[in-house]
Order: structure tokens, then C-alpha cells, then sequence
């Protein structure tokens, strides 16, 4: 993983090796980047950066260890010049914000990858941001919505794993009729038709995660 001195120095995080190879065979094809250094989770993401202070970072979000918000955040802290690009299967607008509020520049699906990624990392690198159209659409479809409190979003989790008004009121050491007012907020919120169905939309914006 050489780099001559003009090239975009790259470093590509993902716990899966065969999307790191992905990304390496892609950059390779690209004559102005290549990678310098892989890491499999965000502990490794900190030390390389560290190590070979790229240029861009190419960050999965979903890994062991370390997620790769906090490693965002922790790479940020020391270096924050740092330009870091969100590789994620997930296109939830509130993940998208969490991202951008850690520092990220950029954010793109995975399965675009072939068709974005390259022009992506020059944007960042000329200083830009740069967002994938799926993750812009699901910001502006939602920007105006009313965002669920702290406690709604706990509710919301409890919900999700299947527990009912008076396990989460336990739980939360509340009442059941403030559980049962929390439901009903989360519900118009999220304009969901039922509990199920608010924690299907929680989980694919991001509001909760498994």
C-alpha cells in the first residue's frame, strides 16, 4: 500500500475484509489515491490514523470494538482537520445527522460505492462536502418533522425489543400512563399505524438500533 507523494493517501475502515479489498481494487483503478492503510474496527481506525495521517478517511459506521461514530470522534479530537467519508448500508436521516454532528464530510451507501466513491473522495479532499443523493432525499423528506425526546427514543427502544407499557414502565421507573403518553407521541411523530410499525420506522432512520 504505497502512495506516491501527489496521490490522495487513503485509509479504508470496515470490519469486512472482502469490502476493505473492495475498496482497495476500486482506489487502485483511480490514478490520483491510493490506499495507505485498512483497519477492521475503530480502535484500529485511531491508531492508523495516528500512524499515516491520510488524507481521507473512508469509515464504516457498524463495527466491533469501536463504532465508528466514537471513532470519528476520537480521530477528530486530535486531528480536527481530519476529513472523514461514512460508508453505510443504513440511509436513516437521523444516522446521517449523528455522522455529520460527529464530523463526518461525506456519507454514501455502500452499494453506490462504484458509482460515487471516487468523486467523492476528490470533493472532500478539494475541501467540499459531500452527501449521497439517498441520505440528502432522507434529510429533506424529514428536516421539518418533530424529532422524539430522549425518552420517547428510550421508549421507542424498549418498544422495539418487544416489551410492553408496564415492562417499560418498570423499567424506567415511571408510571404506566406516562409510558402510554410517550406511545402515543411516538406514534404521531413518526406518523406510525401501531407499535410495530414505529419501531420499524425507528430502526430504519436510525432513531434506535439493534
Amino acid at each position: 500500500m504505497s502512495a506516491d507523494s501527489n496521490s490522495i493517501r487513503i485509509l479504508a475502515v470496515d470490519d469486512h475484509a472482502l469490502i476493505r479489498q473492495g475498496i482497495v481494487g476500486l482506489v487502485a483503478d483511480q490514478s490520483d489515491m491510493s490506499v495507505v492503510a485498512e483497519a477492521s474496527n475503530g480502535r484500529e481506525a485511531v491508531q492508523q490514523f495516528r500512524a499515516y495521517c491520510p488524507d481521507i478517511t473512508l469509515m464504516d459506521l457498524q463495527m466491533p470494538e469501536m463504532n465508528g461514530l466514537d471513532a470519528i470522534i476520537a480521530i477528530r479530537g486530535e486531528f480536527p482537520e481530519a476529513r472523514v467519508i461514512v460508508l453505510t448500508t443504513y440511509a436513516g436521516d437521523v444516522q446521517v445527522l449523528r455522522a455529520l454532528k460527529a464530523g463526518a464530510r461525506g456519507y454514501l451507501l455502500k452499494n453506490s460505492l462504484h458509482k460515487e466513491l471516487p468523486e467523492t473522495i476528490r470533493s472532500l479532499h478539494a475541501g467540499k462536502k459531500a452527501l449521497s443523493t439517498e441520505a440528502s432525499m432522507q434529510l429533506a423528506e424529514h428536516a421539518t418533522d418533530d424529532a422524539l425526546t430522549p425518552a420517547e427514543v428510550r421508549v421507542l427502544g424498549l418498544i422495539a425489543e418487544g416489551d410492553g407499557n408496564k415492562e417499560i414502565a418498570a423499567q424506567l421507573s415511571v408510571s404506566e400512563e406516562t409510558v402510554k403518553g410517550r406511545v402515543r407521541n411516538i406514534l404521531s411523530k413518526l406518523e406510525a399505524n401501531d407499535r410495530t410499525h414505529a419501531a420499524m420506522i425507528g430502526l430504519k432512520r436510525g432513531i434506535i438500533e439493534f
